[in-house]
C-alpha cells in the first residue's frame, strides 16, 4: 500500500513552491495554517505574496496588524491571520527566530494544533510524525475500513489506524505523509472520487473490492452559507480591508432589513481582535 501511494505521488503529485527543496520551515508553517479549510488555488497567490512581504517570522511580527489582515484577504477565517501574527511574536520572542522543532514545542505556539505540528515536522524538519488530515483520514477509512466516509469526528480509532499505517523509517514516513494526503485530494475525494485512477483500487482497497458501499449513515450537510453570520462578518472585513475604516451608515447598508445582525457581527468580529471601534463604526486594527 505505501509503496503504491508513494510511486503514484512521484508521478502525480503536484508542484507546489512550498513542496520545494530548500524552502524555509516557517514558508511550510505559513502553507499549513492557510491551507485548513482552504483550497490549495486560493492560498497559492496569497502565500506567494504573504512569503515575499514576510519571509520570516521577525518580519511578519513586527508587521502593522491591518496590513496583515489586507495581506489575508478573502483566505476566509481571518482569525488564522491573527493567530499566525501571534506565533510569529512567539517565535521571535521565545526561539531566536527559529521555528522550533519538535511537535511539543509547536503545539506551544499560538494557533498551531495537532495537525499543524505534525505537518511542520514531517514537511518541514522531515522528522517522523503522525499527519492527519481530512483527505488522509478518507483515503484510510475506505482502503482498510472499507468505509465510503471516516467516522464524523477524528476518533481513538482512527488515530490508532494512521499510527499503525505510519512506516517505520523516517523518510519512508515523510513520503507517505505527503502521498497519502494528495491522493485524498485528487483522487480519493469525498464526492467523486476517481478509483479508474487510484494506485489503490488494485491494491487492496477495501472499499473500492466491497464494491464502494454508500455510508451507513449519510446525514453530514454542509452548512448554509447565503444570510449566515459568518457571510456578514466576511463582507464587514472586506469593506475594512478596502478602505481600512467603516462607518455606521456603511455598516447597516450591508444589511439593511437586519440591523440586529450587522451589530451582532460587528461585536463579535470586535470581540475577536480582528476590528476596533472607531466612532459609531469601525476600523481594522
Amino acid at each position: 500500500m505505501v509503496d503504491a501511494v508513494v510511486d503514484w505521488f512521484a508521478v502525480e503529485g503536484r508542484d507546489l513552491p512550498w513542496r520545494h527543496e530548500g524552502v524555509s520551515a516557517w514558508a511550510i508553517l505559513v502553507s499549513e495554517v492557510m491551507l485548513q479549510q482552504t483550497p490549495v488555488v486560493r492560498v497559492l497567490p496569497r502565500w506567494q505574496e504573504w512569503m515575499e512581504r514576510w519571509p520570516s517570522p521577525a518580519a511578519l511580527a513586527d508587521a502593522p496588524t491591518a496590513e496583515v489582515l489586507r495581506c489575508w484577504d478573502r483566505l476566509g477565517y481571518p482569525r488564522r491571520a491573527l493567530r499566525l501574527q501571534e506565533c510569529a511574536r512567539a517565535i521571535v520572542r521565545e526561539h531566536g527566530g527559529e521555528v522550533p522543532r519538535g511537535e511539543e514545542a509547536l503545539r506551544a505556539l499560538p494557533g498551531i494544533g495537532e495537525y499543524t505540528a505534525a505537518a511542520v515536522t514531517a514537511f518541514a524538519h522531515r522528522g517522523r510524525a503522525v499527519v492527519v488530515d481530512t483527505n488522509i483520514r478518507r483515503v484510510l477509512a475506505r482502503s482498510v475500513r472499507g468505509r465510503a466516509l471516516p467516522d464524523r469526528s477524528y476518533s481513538a480509532a482512527e488515530r490508532g489506524l494512521a499510527t499503525r499505517s505510519l512506516p517505520g523509517q523516517r523518510e519512508r514516513s515523510v513520503a507517505w505523509n505527503a502521498a497519502v494526503m494528495e491522493l485524498g485530494a485528487l483522487v480519493c475525494t469525498a464526492r467523486s472520487p476517481r478509483c479508474a485512477h487510484c494506485p489503490l483500487a488494485d491494491n487492496g482497497c477495501a472499499w473500492f473490492a466491497a464494491g464502494r458501499p454508500a455510508p451507513v449513515e449519510d446525514t453530514r450537510r454542509r452548512q448554509a452559507f447565503e444570510g449566515t453570520d459568518r457571510q456578514m462578518r466576511g463582507r464587514i472585513m472586506a469593506l475594512l480591508r478596502r478602505d481600512g475604516t467603516a462607518t455606521a451608515e456603511q455598516l447597516l447598508a450591508l444589511d439593511e432589513e437586519d440591523a440586529p445582525r450587522v451589530h451582532r457581527c460587528t461585536a463579535s468580529l470586535v470581540s475577536d481582535g480582528l476590528a476596533v471601534p472607531e466612532g459609531e463604526g469601525l476600523r481594522l486594527p
